[in-house]
């Protein structure tokens, strides 16, 4: 009799494990399509008053053209990959991959990394029509793309290897931990984790990203001489300044900062310097600047450390629950599909971060914002920029607020602006 009500409880254990996943995964897609369905019918045929001058009306309607075209397509993808989880799953696919892995008799570390790298190249392969798509057809379409059929294979090719060489290192150390380690293992996962992702920092920037983009120190001119000097008026240290060849991809234009100690380097894309005044340029860089300053950098790398510690702590409350494994019709319980399962079970959580992550990311872009126009000489050079880079990317002026909640992590243009002349009229009636 108590065999039988343990059994019964076992049982309701386990389908609201899987429960809690469905559901999780139903309500982050019904979220994303609400959004996407609020954010296209908030596109209005007329430029907003405060944003006019921004697009030419055929640009501005080929601007909505794009935003309907990607939205729908977005849809399409995400469609299809909750489908192919979905299905997997109730297939009882991930127990049937699994015993065939077993099969072939390998230690688990090495079915761990058979099993789960796989799993992840066979989805890759099956995506792979959307990103061609996407990056031939719609891109393409709107005259951004400017990446070759060979261009777009050796980046699949270089993406796949360092995946095997760094990814399959890292995932190897951590199925090992948890395999040994013992009840300390989500600690030394954590700490090693960290270390792996400070050394990605560090390295990332001389190391891998050349291998996608070349990166040419600026050469000596006006523009070089007006970085410079802006850069040591806010004692900001640093040598050089990159011009990245983004164009060889696209026509989009952007800049980042990446990096840090000797490796610190700011780079702007060819396509950026090629559209923008010297003016605008130092207010990009100075915008950059800011988010250094401001210590933005540094806070959203503790927040990842403390994320990540979370993430392995609760990793390892579950790894040892049958009910976990009893929700994907597992027959035989293992820490490589432990791994992917809890991924599934972190959905909510992740969700919820995600959102508070973004509203974080928007504050910290009108701090850098604020910044660049405190210190640049005219802070109208950061609004013209901020125009001309919205225009270039076609980008949405009138994005719905639930949308923009859910998914910006830099605030509207309007709202950027708005804040920006708002900075320069208090600093005014201050020196006023």
């Amino acid at each position: 009799m108590t065999d039988g009500i343990e059994e019964c409880k076992r049982r309701t254990i386990i389908n609201a494990l899987a429960i809690i996943i469905f559901v999780a995964l139903i309500l982050e897609f019904a979220l994303e399509l609400f959004g996407n369905l609020l954010n296209l019918k908030a596109l209005k045929l007329e430029l907003p008053t405060a944003l006019e001058g921004i697009y030419k009306a055929e640009d501005y309607r080929k601007s909505q053209e794009y935003i309907r075209a990607t939205t729908r397509f977005g849809l399409v993808g995400n469609s299809f990959a909750l489908f192919l989880l979905l299905a997997f799953w109730f297939s009882g696919g991930f127990n049937w991959f699994d015993q065939v892995v077993r099969v072939w008799n390998y230690i688990p570390l090495v079915s761990g990394l058979l099993y789960i790298g796989m799993l992840v190249f066979a989805y890759s392969l099956l995506t792979l029509p959307f990103s061609i798509y996407g990056t031939f057809v719609i891109e393409e379409r709107f005259g951004f793309n400017r990446t070759t059929p060979r261009t777009f294979f050796l980046d699949r090719v270089k993406g796949l290897g360092l995946a095997l060489l760094l990814g399959g290192t890292l995932l190897a150390g951590i199925l090992a931990l948890f395999q040994y380690a013992g009840s300390y293992a989500w600690l030394y996962c954590w700490a090693a984790v960290v270390i792996f992702s400070l050394a990605m920092q560090y390295v990332a920037p001389t190391w891998i990203m050349p291998l996608f983009n070349k990166f040419t120190p600026m050469e000596s001119g006006e523009l070089k001489e007006a970085i410079l000097r802006y850069a040591r008026s806010v004692n900001f240290p640093i040598k050089n300044v990159f011009v990245i060849d983004g164009s060889k991809r696209s026509s989009k234009s952007n800049a980042f900062f990446t990096g840090f100690g000797r490796n610190k380097r700011i780079a702007l894309f060819d396509t950026l310097i090629a559209q923008h005044t010297i003016p605008e340029m130092v207010a990009v860089l100075a915008h950059e600047v800011g988010h250094y300053k401001k210590k933005h950098i540094l806070q959203g790398t503790i927040i990842g450390i403390l994320h990540t510690g979370v993430i392995f702590f609760l990793l390892s409350l579950f790894l040892g629950s049958p009910d976990l494994y009893q929700a994907f019709y597992m027959r035989q319980e293992s820490i490589y599909v432990g791994l992917l399962f809890f991924g599934l079970l972190y959905t909510p959580i992740e969700l919820v971060l995600s959102i508070v992550m973004q509203m974080l990311s928007r504050k910290n872009e009108y701090e850098a914002d604020r910044f660049a126009a405190e210190t640049v000489d005219d802070p109208c050079s950061l609004v013209d920029a901020l125009k001309k880079l919205s225009a270039t990317n076609l980008s949405n002026l009138t994005p719905h607020p639930f949308y923009v909640f859910l998914n910006y992590s830099h605030p509207p243009l309007l709202q950027r602006i708005q804040a920006i002349q708002g900075a320069k009229h208090k600093s005014e009636v201050a020196l006023g």
